[in-house]
């Protein structure tokens, strides 16, 4: 089989993973992920749901900060749509409700981590604040620190090797309960009792108009302050954190805005919490990608949009577009070589994710892989198989099942990384561009 890299103009390749490294270094949140594909999807033309009368192309909605839809209208919508999902969530630390506190003459603001982390490797990396805080009176202030080179950054301080003999287990070891995050050292002038945190809270007043009680109405994320780098001497691979899974969320816009020919109306489908289990009224299993299909029924006069709904599910078909855990040469032991994915080698398809005998998985039908391999194939465009994991030892899931449930026919497809779920993951910059092009052409295609 020829080289993928040999297939592909190069220059391409380059051009597309310098444009994602813009993002990716620039969506370190979901909010912020918004953020970046409204200015996108206007800049193409797209328009707010709220504008919409059955009569455009390009239109998208934003739930809650934190989701997305965009579509492509060609046609009558109850005949289907070519859909791709992804999630701009990422593992993280957030802020507590009550966060700040001084202990040992330190300032600290106490933490909970999301999503499925390793804790030790958030240790004595620079981290950044990032996130929105509202006043009593309504006033928002957006907070980012940490990720300008003039900004301090924070940090979760480690134990010394020298102090740190003890042989224990990694879960008694490294506990979320001790993840407190170092944000100053110098005590307030005049003050004897917790006058390294007053000193913390005047800075905060002087300079971001933020007082105590106003971290009980924000969301501020801890996120590594740490820009994308190219990999290796060849420079062919891509670190940054939050790949998982913002890097589809990116391919998946991207191939909605640069497809030119649609055979069926196209959509992307972009939600908040997957990494704890897509809950929340931003998550898969939320109703909000169900308004916005009801409100373009509705202005295309169906009189029973109810029924007009559940026909435009049945009658579409859905990528799940999500990351695969690519062999590590390193630690092949928790693999099935016959059935795991390897670097440039181009996009995965997943049939099933789950655990413990597929539990949880939505295992996508046959005949949604043949039309999958039909489009692909036609089109020259690389895949490969992938599970996650050894039977019994991996194991995970996606925003598929809870689509598979609403009647869509779903499929699990990404780009392979490596360190999966660290504060600094890997991607072939060749998988990285394959993956879009595979996902432009099956949004395309009916």
């Amino acid at each position: 089989m020829k080289n993928l890299w040999k297939l592909r103009d190069i220059n391409e390749v380059e051009s597309f993973g310098k444009s994602y490294r813009e993002f990716i270094d620039t969506a370190v949140t979901e909010r912020l992920a918004v953020e970046f594909f409204e200015k996108m999807l206007l800049k193409n033309g797209f328009i707010p749901l709220e504008k919409y009368t059955g009569n455009e192309e390009k239109i998208y909605y934003i739930n809650a900060n934190k989701s997305l839809v965009a579509a492509r209208i060609v046609g009558e919508p109850r005949d289907g749509f070519n859909i791709i999902a992804a999630h701009i969530d990422a593992p993280r630390f957030d802020l507590k409700p009550n966060p700040l506190f001084e202990d040992e003459s330190i300032a600290m603001l106490k933490t909970h981590y999301y999503g499925g982390v390793k804790l030790y490797q958030w240790y004595n990396i620079p981290l950044a604040l990032v996130g929105v805080v509202y006043k009593l009176d309504g006033t928002k202030i957006d907070i980012n620190i940490g990720l300008s080179e003039e900004d301090p950054v924070f940090l979760f301080a480690d134990l010394l090797p020298h102090l740190d003999k003890e042989d224990k287990k990694v879960s008694e070891k490294f506990q979320g309960e001790k993840m407190n995050l170092i944000v100053g050292s110098i005590p307030l002038d005049g003050s004897e009792k917790d006058a390294i945190k007053k000193n913390i809270l005047k800075i905060l007043k002087e300079k971001y108009d933020i007082e105590e009680e106003d971290f009980v109405s924000a969301d501020i994320e801890v996120v590594p302050a740490i820009k994308s780098r190219e990999v290796g001497f060849d420079r062919s691979m891509i670190a940054a954190y939050g790949q998982d899974d913002r890097i589809c969320s990116y391919q998946a816009i991207m191939a909605l805005v640069d497809a030119k020919k649609l055979e069926k109306s196209a959509a992307v489908i972009l939600f908040d919490r997957e990494e704890i289990g897509s809950e929340g009224n931003a998550g898969a299993k939320a109703r909000f990608y169900k308004k916005f299909f009801r409100s373009i029924l509705k202005a295309k006069g169906e009189s029973d949009v109810e029924f007009a709904l559940d026909e435009l599910f049945e009658n579409s078909f859905v990528v799940s577009a999500d990351v695969a855990a690519l062999i590590n040469p390193n630690f092949k032991d928790v693999h099935d070589k016959f059935n795991a994915p390897r670097i440039g080698n181009g996009v995965v398809v997943v049939k099933y994710t789950g655990v413990r005998g597929k539990a949880g998985a939505s295992e996508a039908h046959a005949e949604t892989l043949l039309h999958v391999r039909r489009v692909l194939n036609s089109a020259k465009i690389r895949w490969q198989v992938g599970t996650l994991g050894r039977i019994g030892v991996g194991g995970g899931g996606t925003v598929a099942k809870f689509l598979a449930q609403e009647g869509f026919n779903v499929i699990d497809m990404g780009p392979g990384l490596l360190s999966m779920h660290s504060p600094y993951e890997i991607v072939s910059k060749i998988d990285l561009f394959e993956t879009y092009l595979a996902y432009k052409e099956l949004v395309s295609k009916r």
